[in-house]
């Protein structure tokens, strides 16, 4: 049997060749006082297509959400469908004011799958909504950080942002590096990124100012 091709003898020129189809996915989080503003967009487009004779752009839709911040519960929801494939596509729009409820802290991506998973929702806008929650625990570390900028107070907001990282990948493992940095005194945004390793702050603590 001959060997499989390699990613390294198959992965493309970026920009030398049109691909095949393109997802592109955008979120954004806007402060307003006690609240967060997360807005989603998710585009799929066949760059080959002219538009005319083929459909260029499948699907282009946008799911929006307000956060409270003191709780992390969802108080506002709204899908829009603007390109879609089928007319009877849009009906699911409403369903998803059902995020309106849910904290976007623990288990939230489990209970957007119960609610919109498969046939009781769109796999696109489902897609979406699991997206919105990592994305505010992101912006909740960038806001502490904007506000360690502007030399304000931090450790509330800091513990909060502590407390939604535990456990969410390796690096911030109950026993893992990131709160390790912490205990040491590393905060999120020190000294720019990738942050140095625990062994480099370990040596920098135990170095004297010159």
């Amino acid at each position: 049997m001959p060997d499989s091709p390699t990613l390294a003898t198959l992965r493309p020129t970026l920009d030398a060749e049109v691909p095949l189809h393109r997802r592109t996915i955008e979120l954004q989080v806007y402060a307003r006082d006690e609240h967060f503003v997360v807005i989603g967009t998710l585009h799929d487009q066949r760059p080959w297509a002219d538009g005319e004779t083929a459909v260029r752009d499948l699907h282009r839709m946008e799911l929006a959400i307000v956060v409270r911040r003191s709780d992390l519960v969802i108080t506002d929801a709204a899908a829009d469908m603007r390109s879609y494939p089928h007319a009877e596509c849009t009906a699911i729009e409403p369903a998803f004011n059902d995020l309106v409820g849910l904290s976007v802290g623990r288990g939230y991506t489990r209970a957007v799958q119960d609610r919109f998973g498969r046939q009781r929702g769109c796999s696109h806008l489902e897609f979406l909504a699991r997206s919105l929650g990592p994305v505010v625990i992101q912006a909740i570390t960038s806001a502490v950080s904007q506000r360690r900028q502007r030399g304000e107070p931090t450790e509330e907001a800091g513990s909060m942002s502590r407390q939604l990282l535990v456990n969410t990948c390796h690096v911030w493992a109950e026993d893992g590096p990131g709160l390790e940095k912490i205990e040491l005194g590393w905060r999120p945004g020190d000294g720019g990124y990738p942050a140095p390793a625990v062994v480099e702050i370990r040596r920098q603590k135990a170095t004297p100012a010159e």
